[in-house]
């Protein structure tokens, strides 16, 4: 039981990758979390490979390789490998914890599903916070219309008027004064 104390949700958060728009985390990651070799577990998943279906595992192509080993540094160690890694799903990754039917892999098998759960809450807030980002986008769209709209009053109102039609108070027009000499 000490030992998963070593393996914190994160570290497991940080393994699961996102390849053909799923969430998945690799053989050799897994294996590590498991407590077993990579060579292991996938013997066990070839042992069994009717409880893998593709929507379970799949295995990565050599672009797909190439581009894994090249954006995450702790899998270096795949780049001289000969043969090309596993990927699984949540799924996959907890029937591969039943298939090895070792107690550390049923124990820990907890914390990969936690860890999947999480991924996927932290997307669903960040769809909602997109979603919310949208609707405040068009928003002020149409708040700078009406801004544009004040500007432009404002701006004719401030603007003196070319000529004035009439002058404005009260004036006396007479050509001569009714009380002086005339």
């Amino acid at each position: 039981m000490k030992q998963m104390a070593l393996i914190p949700t994160e570290k497991i958060e940080r393994a699961i990758l996102m390849i053909r728009r799923q969430k998945v985390m690799l053989d050799a990651d897994l294996a590590q979390v498991y407590g077993v070799s990579t060579k292991r577990l996938n013997e066990q998943v070839k042992r069994n490979r009717d409880r893998f279906p593709a929507d379970f595992m799949f295995q990565l192509t050599n672009q797909e390789k190439t581009e894994v080993v090249a954006n995450c540094d702790h899998l270096s160690r795949l780049k001289f490998s000969p043969g090309r890694p596993y990927a699984f799903t949540e799924h996959g990754a907890i029937m591969a914890a039943s298939v090895l039917n070792s107690q550390r892999a049923i124990q820990v098998s907890v914390f990969v599903v936690r860890a999947f759960i999480r991924l996927r809450e932290m997307v669903s807030t960040h769809r909602e916070l997109s979603r919310r980002l949208v609707e405040l986008e068009k928003r002020l769209e149409s708040h700078d219309e009406q801004i544009q709209l004040i500007l432009k009053a404002i701006k004719q109102l401030m603007a003196s008027p070319e000529k004035p039609t009439k002058r404005i108070g009260f004036q006396i027009r007479e050509k001569r004064s009714p009380y002086g000499k005339g």
